[in-house]
């Protein structure tokens, strides 16, 4: 199994993934816009035949007013390559990148307050903390826990040991569209895109 920067010819196989994976999609501009703006800080997972079987899609944070701060966007592990512990090498490998080219203090994530399998995998494994509840964050009217996890200390020489036994399957992750329609604008010639007011389609399991 490699692990890689994300390549602009990876970003179909990644929004792939996504839909097999997750209930909540994005446009491919969206992937681009991550692409474009932080090339460093997203991660595929391929297999022995060079095919994406998992990444992770993470941007920093332009917040004048806080600390210095990346944000993972997605993620997703196939479920033919669950139980190997991807996701937390996709996560730690983004946020080393955090740290070595901008400097990060902490990086952040959304989650459903009703998934409690990620929950456990982000707090137990992940070592992210609960900051607050974001009310109704969600398309469905979900609220979400926003989780923080501190970056001092990590270094590019850290390496963790891992329980590859822990449960990937319901990994969920800031997937909604909040927040990305002001990315969107960034990357429409007249701050208007007719793609934005039509509903996403929705993956009809959640199964990362």
């Amino acid at each position: 199994m490699n692990l890689r920067c994300t390549q602009p010819e990876d970003l179909i196989n990644m929004q792939h993934c996504n839909l097999l994976c997750l209930p909540e999609n994005y446009q491919m501009k969206y992937y681009l816009y991550h692409g474009l703006s932080w090339p460093q800080l997203s991660y595929v997972a391929e297999d022995q035949n060079k095919k994406v079987v998992g990444y992770v899609l993470a941007k920093m944070e332009e917040e004048p007013d806080d600390d210095i701060h990346g944000h993972i966007t997605s993620l997703a592990v196939k479920r033919s390559h669950r139980r190997l512990g991807l996701a937390r090498k996709l996560m730690d490998q983004a946020a080393r990148a955090m740290v070595e080219n901008f400097k990060a203090k902490y990086v952040s994530l959304h989650v459903r307050v009703s998934n409690r399998a990620a929950l456990n995998l982000y707090e137990k494994t992940l070592k992210f903390d609960k900051s607050e509840v974001e009310p109704k964050y969600y398309a469905d009217g979900e609220d979400a826990f926003a989780m923080k996890r501190d970056l001092a200390g990590f270094s590019m020489t850290e390496r963790c040991e891992y329980d590859d036994s822990v449960d990937e399957s319901c990994l969920e992750i800031d997937c909604n569209n909040r927040g990305t329609e002001e990315a969107m604008k960034k990357l429409s010639i007249n701050g208007e895109d007719e793609e934005n007011n039509e509903s996403n389609d929705k993956c009809p399991t959640k199964s990362n």
